[in-house]
Order: C-alpha cells, then sequence, then structure tokens
C-alpha cells in the first residue's frame, strides 16, 4: 500500500517541494486536503471519458465526503480505476487509494475537516459544470471572465482552503486574517495560469483550450504577473507577521518558481520548464532570505 506522502511525490512537482516544510499539524492536514483536490482534478482531466462520466465521478466523489463510509470507498475506487480515469500512473494509484486517503482525512482535527471537505465540495462542483460545457469533449473558454472563473473553480478556492487551515489556533495572524483572504484566491489563479501558458500546447491536444478566444496570449501573461505580484504581497504579509517560518517557505517557493516558470515560458513557448539545478537555486535563495530576515520572495511591490 503506498504512503501519503509517496502519492504526494507521485503526482505533483511543486507540492511535493513544498508541503514537507510546512509545521504540524498543518503539514498533515494540507498533504491529505491536496491529495483531495487532486483526485477531483483527475476526474475533471479525465478527457477520455464522456462529460457525462466524469461528472458522474465528481458526483460520487462529492457524496462520498458526506456520506463516507470505508465499503463505499472501496466499491468507488475500485469503478473509478476499473475505467481508466488517467495514463499517468501515479494519478492511477491516487484513485485506486482514495480509500486510504478518506481514512486519514476524517481522522485529521475536527476544526480541519469541515473547511476543507466544503472547499473541495465547491471545487468539484466547479469543475462539474466546466466539464458540463465541454462540447465534443472539448472545452473552450471565451474570454479572461470565463478563464478567471475557471482558475477559482480549480485553485482559487485551493488558496481560500489553506488561508483557512493557515489560521486555525494561530491568534497572532488574526489582524492579517482580512488581508490574506482578500488575496488567497489571486495566489490560486496565479500559479494556475502560470500551468495553463505552461500546458498550452499538450492541453489543446487532449481537448481542453483554457487560453480564452477573445484575449491574447500577451493578456494572459499580464494577468499573471499581476496576480503572482499579489501572491508575492500575501507571502510577505506571513512573514512580517511572524507566521511559522514554513508557513512562509510554503508560499514564496510556489510563488518563485511560478516566476521562474513565467519568465522561461514567455521566451521558450509552451511546454519550457525549469531545469532540476534551477528549482534547487530557488529553494536555496529563499532559504538564504529567511535564515537572514530578509523578504522571502522578490515577486512583490513591482519588483518584476
Amino acid at each position: 500500500m503506498a504512503s501519503l506522502e509517496d502519492l504526494l511525490e507521485k503526482t505533483s512537482r511543486t507540492f511535493a517541494l513544498s508541503i514537507p516544510v510546512l509545521p504540524e499539524p498543518t503539514k498533515r492536514q494540507v498533504m491529505i486536503a491536496y491529495l483531495l483536490f487532486r483526485i477531483a482534478d483527475t476526474f475533471e482531466d479525465a478527457s477520455h471519458w464522456s462529460p457525462a462520466l466524469r461528472i458522474e465521478a465528481l458526483r460520487e466523489f462529492r457524496d462520498l465526503l458526506s456520506d463516507y463510509t470505508p465499503a463505499e470507498a472501496s466499491r468507488l475506487a475500485a469503478k473509478w480505476t476499473g475505467n481508466g480515469p488517467s495514463p499517468n500512473p501515479g494519478y492511477r494509484e491516487l484513485i485506486e487509494e482514495t480509500p486510504l486517503i478518506l481514512e486519514a482525512f476524517f481522522a485529521l482535527d475536527p476544526e480541519a475537516v469541515p473547511s476543507v471537505r466544503e472547499h473541495v465540495f465547491r471545487s468539484a462542483e466547479g469543475m462539474a459544470g466546466f466539464v458540463a460545457r465541454s462540447d465534443g469533449g472539448v472545452l473552450v473558454l471565451n474570454d479572461l471572465d470565463d478563464l478567471k472563473a475557471y482558475c477559482y473553480a480549480v485553485a482559487g478556492i485551493v488558496g481560500e482552503m489553506l488561508t483557512d487551515l493557515f489560521l486555525v489556533r494561530r491568534e497572532t495572524l488574526l489582524g492579517i486574517a482580512s488581508y490574506l483572504r482578500e488575496r488567497a484566491a489571486t495566489f490560486g489563479e496565479a500559479l494556475q495560469l502560470v500551468n495553463i501558458l505552461k500546458d498550452s500546447a499538450v492541453d489543446v491536444a487532449e481537448g481542453r483550450s483554457f487560453l480564452p478566444r477573445s484575449a491574447s496570449r500577451s493578456e494572459v501573461f499580464e494577468l499573471a504577473r499581476r496576480d503572482l505580484r499579489i501572491a508575492g504581497e500575501y507571502t510577505l504579509a506571513l512573514q512580517e507577521a511572524g507566521a511559522p517560518r514554513g508557513i512562509v517557505e510554503f508560499c514564496a517557493l510556489p510563488a518563485e518558481l511560478a516566476w521562474a516558470t513565467l519568465e522561461k515560458v514567455e521566451a521558450r513557448g509552451p511546454g519550457a520548464k525549469i531545469s532540476r539545478p534551477e528549482v534547487f537555486a530557488i529553494k536555496q535563495r529563499v532559504h538564504r532570505a529567511l535564515d537572514r530576515g530578509r523578504p522571502a520572495v522578490t515577486t512583490a511591490g513591482g519588483r518584476r
């Protein structure tokens, strides 16, 4: 049987780097929450399934979170796995191990479970709405507002959930709670926009087109840059308020990696990625900044 840590490594590059730096119990809460969102994402991304089958799986997953039993989790995991949810072996294993993830989820702190569940509900519902719009299995977004609505469903809600978890039992952060919540969805949108720009060629090949018909690529790049600056502001607010170092680092790493990726994609086109040595250098830069009490990110206040 896979461990939760194994599943994280197999289904995420960025978050497998950043989640381990979080303090407990937040680390375990975020890891399990990420895996739940990744299950829903796998169904939403299953373009080889009919829209009806994808919507059914999302609904079954939501129902399972509402009325969980180990037996029903095992039954549905076997059904979903048998339908071949993804060509990616890591995602297939994720779906197969749904019972393990749900068992761990319902064993979390009672303060975390309702919040995470509600956010996963909303995201799965939003995903189902976009799947239902698919025409011949192809989803096309119309304009920047449509793109922002999609990013909110699949990533902005994740930012809101993370913010809720960061604030649990951390009274020192209550003074910036509203500031964080105003920027949380934009942080998630920023990371999603970078992924959309990076993966645009693959998405088209798999029956998706997340770059809106009525907006230029340059407009999407500019929106991503604006959002990443806000992500930087969010991170610096945590740092200045005395949040645990692991939470600041967790936010800084994806923001800095996203900036580097955005710059490379803009220069070289879709599919461009930052190398492992570049990832390591960014991690070290964040570590050094935190060691010296300097800003953990270089992405706020118009510095890029």
